[in-house]
Formats: structure tokens, sequence, C-alpha cells
């Protein structure tokens, strides 16, 4: 257990989503105490079925309701904050912008407001955005040094969420810093409309593939034991005060197309004569996505330490437990 933990009161935000189950079991076993936002309550994610709720704090509510988040900041006396909670979805985001641009733009403001409320417990705050406020770069992989220029609308969510914790670092001396992942996968996220979860689920139903793009969108797949190892890292380097206020890339290094990936799913699932169907229907969707992660190996030693086959593997007997489950 690290000393570092243990007594620490600590505020999840989309404490239900897999990223954050994982976070909070992870903090727990240090010895935080975890205090959890939750919007909704879903029966098949992690959160539910591990009966997490049972051992944190839960607050009922959501990113849009300030006066709940600064209460809630007030009488737990939380003094680490990692925001998480987010519309996540690239295809939501499209069809309901307006709902994307309340949840994760207006939230993450209030969210940070409220702490600059409560700045004298407030030690530290990690703030999500993702490689997708990056927007469509000429150079890559991405760095930290990039523009932020998202174009649609959940990638500008995530520009937006970026500039608002730089905000308030540069205006207010907030103790923010900023993570940008690529697409996280592992055990227990829900959401099968994305490619890992998704392919893992139709093989193992007997059900065709079906990938929506043509196939050769490279992305950067972020193992969720990586991102959880990186996100505590960096909120313990932060108590040394000197990376607050700096954005970090954080990547498996992992260059690889959609549809290399589905046959290296299918491969270690003994299953390469799968039918796959592609359909070359998606659209807003930016077609290289891959990120160096040299900043964070240099200013805070973080390397992952999770090999692909072993990710996947874990993963898949992750949804094959939950099907043998129903």
């Amino acid at each position: 257990m690290s000393a570092f933990w243990p007594g620490k009161r600590v505020f999840i935000t989309g404490i239900t989503g897999f990223v954050g189950y994982w976070l909070a079991e992870h903090l727990l076993a240090k010895g935080a105490c975890v205090v959890g936002l939750v919007r909704d309550w879903v029966p098949e994610s992690n959160f539910s079925r591990f009966r997490l709720g049972e051992r944190i704090t839960v607050v009922s509510g959501t990113l849009e309701d300030y006066a709940l988040l600064e209460r809630t900041l007030n009488e737990y006396d939380i003094d680490t904050v990692f925001h998480l909670g987010a519309q996540t979805q690239v295809g939501v985001g499209n069809r309901s912008p307006l709902a994307t641009f309340e949840t994760n733009i207006r939230g993450t403001w209030n969210l940070l407001e409220a702490c600059r409320m409560h700045a004298a417990a407030v030690r530290r705050v990690v703030v999500a955005s993702s490689d997708k406020a990056y927007g469509d770069q000429d150079k890559l992989p991405y760095t930290e040094d990039a523009p932020l220029q998202g174009k649609h609308p959940y990638d500008v969510s995530k520009s937006c969420t970026d500039l608002l914790a730089s905000t308030y670092f540069n205006t207010y001396g907030l103790p923010v810093c900023i993570t940008r992942c690529g697409n996280i996968y592992g055990p227990g996220d829900t959401n099968l409309s994305r490619l890992i979860p998704g392919i893992i689920t139709w093989v193992l139903r007997g059900e065709p593939i079906v990938i929506r793009s043509d196939g050769t969108l490279v992305r950067d797949y972020f193992y969720v034991r990586d991102a959880v190892s990186a996100y505590v890292l960096l909120a313990e380097t932060m108590e040394a005060r000197s990376v607050v206020g700096e954005a970090f890339n954080f990547s498996s290094g992992l260059r690889i197309s959609v549809l290399d990936m589905t046959k290296k799913i299918l491969s270690v699932m003994d299953k390469s004569d799968h039918p796959v169907q592609i359909l070359n229907e998606a659209r807003g969707e930016i077609k290289d996505q891959y990120l160096s992660s040299d900043k964070a190996s240099r200013l805070l030693g973080w390397q992952p330490s999770c090999g692909l086959e072993e990710a996947l593997a874990e993963t898949i007997e992750y949804y094959a437990h939950v099907l043998r489950e129903r």
C-alpha cells in the first residue's frame, strides 16, 4: 500500500464508468476514502456488479448541478478530485450536441469553480481530457504542444474541457493537471458501440462483426489498468507541485488500424475466420489519431506495463464470464 493515499479524501466524477470503477478500486486498495458522483445506476456496469456503491460514499446527481458539487467538496472535505465524468461517445455527441456541451463543458466549469471555492482544502485536480481535443492534425503523433482544434461536437467539448482546466490554473492558481489518453479499453466497458468490446461480444455471441468505418482509421488503444496507473501517479506527483498546470499524453505507444485490431482480437480468440462486415458509413471521424507519451515518461517516470495480448486476453475473459452469467 502506498503511503501517499491512506486518509486522502478523493472525489471521482464518472465513477460508474468503467475507468472510474477501476480507479476507485485502485484507490480503495491504497487506503483512500472515495466519494463518487453517480448520475445513473447502470445494472450491467462494474460499479453495480461488484457493489462498489456499498464501499464508497455515493453522491447522487449531475455535473450540471453546481450547488451539489460545491456542497460535496465542502461537506466531505475533499482534497483530491479526479474529473472523469463526461458524455464520451462521438456518435452521441453528433446526434445530441447540446447535451454533450452541457455535461462536458458546463459540467467542467462547474466542478472547477467549486474546487476554486474550496481551494484551501483541494490539493490536486486531475481533469480527463482526450486525444480528441487535438482534432485533426497533420503532424503525428500528437504532442502536448499541438493546438487544441476539435471540430465536431465531442472533440470540441474536450478541447473546451482542456482550456477551462488551463484557465483555472493560470488565472486562479488552482492545482490542476490534464490527461489526454487514447481509446481506453478493458474489462467492464458497457458501451458495445466501441470497437474492442463490440468485436469481442459479437464473436462470443456468434454474430458477424460490423465495422462502421472503412477499417483504415488508425487509433491509439490504451488498457484501463495502464490508464489508472497514469492517473494515480500524476496525482501523487502533483504533491510536489512541479508538474501542476501541465497536460500529459498517456499512450500505449500502439498505433493500429481498426481492421488490424479486429484481426488481432480474432487471433487471440482463435476465431480468425469469423465473418467481418465493413460498412464504410462512419462520418465525423478523424482518420488517424495517436499520441506521444514522451513527456509523461520524462517528467513522471511513467511507462505502460500491459502488453496487448495480455490485455486483450483479460478483457475477452471478462466478457465471456459476463455472458456465461446470463
